[in-house]
């Protein structure tokens, strides 16, 4: 059995209070909320020996949630490093004072300082409300940091340059960008854009990539590579508990239709070990942008890139 760890993607509620286009959440017929005895089973299943970082986020807004108080206090004193992912609309300064050393980083989607594009990527939040939101972050957090995600559709690229502009004269300094825009199961094929454009901007605004997030280190992402029979790194190196508990085929399975086990009665080691003997489902992976997207030549790209980054910040 394989002795990598992973990122865990945790999904607290697969509901959300936006509208984004990019994001495919039609797809989920019943959305809900994880349930506080859930929550518990996945807290005991995230060991330091299988897990390094997870994620609260899934395809939901996290900061939604009905016990969202007391789900952050069972984060404390645990020994795995927690994240989270929001889109800011939620995010008072009741909840980033709670926030503030519960998890270890916020992550907060933005798509542009312009306000018809935010209306347009961002639908259904208020753009005026999340800045704000970024302003009291930076201002209260002490022990948690705060860093942007930012959109890496076309229609936000133009506006790039004034957007972090401005969040960076509010302070904040840790602004990320994927350098793929996931095609999620081929839901996006009209906003596909190459990564050689996304990862120059990356470059030239001196952002960080995310595609860093989920990598542990070069030896056991060689660990994950060996280990599977079925080569795709973004599947493998990530683990998605959906809301109902269930460990998802991978990040993709947007419709929640395919569970390889529950937090109820499988670890995270016997899953990994389930998910490596499985090959591809047709369904999720035909239309997908990533399933190919780390090849011999790309790993090694993305490796000296890691490097560099690790070097950097040494």
């Amino acid at each position: 059995m394989s002795s990598y760890r992973i990122a865990v993607n945790v999904e607290w509620t697969s509901k959300c209070n936006a509208l984004c286009p990019m994001c495919p959440r039609d797809l989920i017929e019943s959305p809900m909320l994880m349930k506080e005895q859930t929550w518990r089973q996945v807290l005991e299943r995230l060991t330091p020996q299988d897990v390094f970082r997870t994620v609260i986020a899934g395809y939901g807004e996290p900061t939604t949630h009905t016990r969202f108080f007391e789900f952050v206090d069972d984060m404390r004193g645990h020994p795995i490093r927690f994240d989270m992912v929001s889109n800011g609309h939620q995010l008072d300064a009741e909840r980033i004072r709670h926030l503030d050393g519960a998890i270890d980083l916020l992550l907060v989607s933005f798509s542009s300082i312009d306000p018809a594009v935010y209306q347009r990527v961002h639908v259904n939040l208020d753009q005026a409300r999340v800045m704000e939101n970024i302003q009291t972050a930076q201002r209260l957090f002490k022990h948690t940091r705060l860093a942007i995600s930012l959109t890496p559709m076309p229609e936000c690229l133009p506006s790039l340059p004034d957007t972090i502009a401005w969040l960076r004269a509010q302070g904040v300094q840790t602004l990320t960008m994927s350098p793929t825009l996931y095609n999620r199961g081929g839901s996006l094929k009209e906003h596909e854009l190459a990564t050689e454009k996304l990862r120059q901007l990356i470059q030239q605004h001196h952002l960080r990539s995310q595609e860093f997030d989920f990598i542990p280190g070069a030896w056991e992402v060689f660990q994950q590579w060996r280990s599977n029979r079925f080569k795709c790194v973004p599947r493998n190196i990530d683990v998605f508990i959906a809301s109902s508990g269930d460990y998802l085929y991978c990040y993709n399975d947007v419709s929640h239709k395919h569970p390889i086990g529950n937090v109820a009665n499988m670890s995270i080691r016997e899953v990994l070990a389930r998910r490596e003997s499985m090959d591809s489902i047709p369904a999720l992976c035909n239309g997908c942008n990533m399933l190919n997207r780390y090849d011999a030549r790309e790993l090694v790209k993305a490796g000296i890139s890691y490097a560099r980054a690790r070097l950097k910040a040494a």
